[in-house]
């Protein structure tokens, strides 16, 4: 159906601007019921639309600032591959007072998250020591030492608890005033270990050194296997110590 699917949330839906920091969906700002939202449309299955949605529906009880899926005129939350999200205003971090801000926002979604269920189609980390496939991750397409080396890399957090991650906490996901801090973008969201996210400017997590060391090697190596094989996953592969 493509973006004629807009009209299931009502007939003066309408499209406004294209959003071009986009890679993997079509993102736009629209207008519906005279808001402004912000609509994703790309290949994801119910299934996994589903459990983002129903992550941000249930952060958002638990107080978190997240968007929240739109619901179309008979109350669904996506239509064949598109969602609707409220509109986020607020500025990327910029201080390290900001960066630990966000750090606390995270450690606060993985506290809520503990024991949630993977989402569809995807594997974590720790899946991944064994598993070839899982959703944009194909480690068949790598060099074998370089898989090598990234599984060595997540081995080390064998011993995590997992639970939700943003998986791409980067400045033009994150939206703050001086009251709230927003992580916006949740299409890389799925559950893995915590210490995925925390590898933050100005190490506002406050790793320890070894720690710091630790999640640092295995964001590189997620980053290299999700976007293989563009320069910036050559560059992240780079990163990743020798076995």
């Amino acid at each position: 159906m493509g973006w004629e699917a807009l009209n299931q949330w009502g007939d003066d839906a309408v499209r406004i601007e294209r959003f071009t920091d986009g890679v993997a969906n079509d993102v736009w700002g629209v207008r519906v019921n005279d808001r402004v939202a912000v609509a994703r449309l790309g290949s994801r299955s119910d299934a996994d639309l589903a459990w983002e949605t129903e992550l941000l529906r249930y952060l958002d009880g638990q107080g978190m600032n997240v968007p929240l899926p739109v619901a179309t005129t008979d109350g669904r939350y996506f239509v064949d591959g598109l969602v609707v999200l409220t509109y986020v205003e607020g500025e990327p971090p910029k201080t390290e007072d900001d960066w630990r801000r966000v750090a606390s926002t995270l450690r606060q979604l993985h506290q809520l998250t503990r024991g949630w269920p993977q989402r569809p189609g995807w594997c974590s980390s720790q899946d991944l020591l064994t598993a070839q496939t899982g959703t944009k991750v194909d480690l068949r397409a790598m060099p074998a030492d370089g898989v090598a080396r990234c599984r060595a890399a997540w081995a080390k957090l064998a011993d995590r608890e997992t639970s939700v991650v943003h998986g791409d906490p980067n400045p033009g996901n994150v939206r703050m005033t001086a009251d709230r801090v927003t992580l916006i973008d949740w299409d890389e969201s799925h559950v893995d270990a915590p210490d995925l996210d925390l590898v933050l400017p100005h190490n506002a997590a406050d790793l320890d050194d070894a720690s710091l060391a630790i999640a640092s090697q295995a964001s590189a190596a997620w980053e290299a296997t999700v976007c293989w094989d563009d320069d910036y996953a050559k560059d992240r592969l780079a990163d990743v110590r020798p076995v």
